[in-house]
């Protein structure tokens, strides 16, 4: 089973596994209230999954 987006992609994106994961997780429990999606057509149908897309489109970040 192959994850989408990789977790090498997301690394390129954001070092750190612990903030990658704190960032989608918050972004997740917003989608979940929202459902405002910043990427077009998103492949996962799941938060987190969404919030992944979203970090890899560059949608995403944290600020320095």
């Amino acid at each position: 089973m192959m994850l989408e987006p990789s977790i090498d992609a997301l690394q390129d994106k954001i070092k750190s596994k612990y903030t990658l994961v704190t960032l989608s997780s918050r972004r997740a429990r917003q989608l979940s209230d929202s459902k405002n999606v910043m990427v077009d057509n998103p492949k996962s149908v799941k938060y987190v999954g969404m919030a992944l897309e979203e970090i890899e489109a560059g949608k995403l970040y944290i600020e320095d």
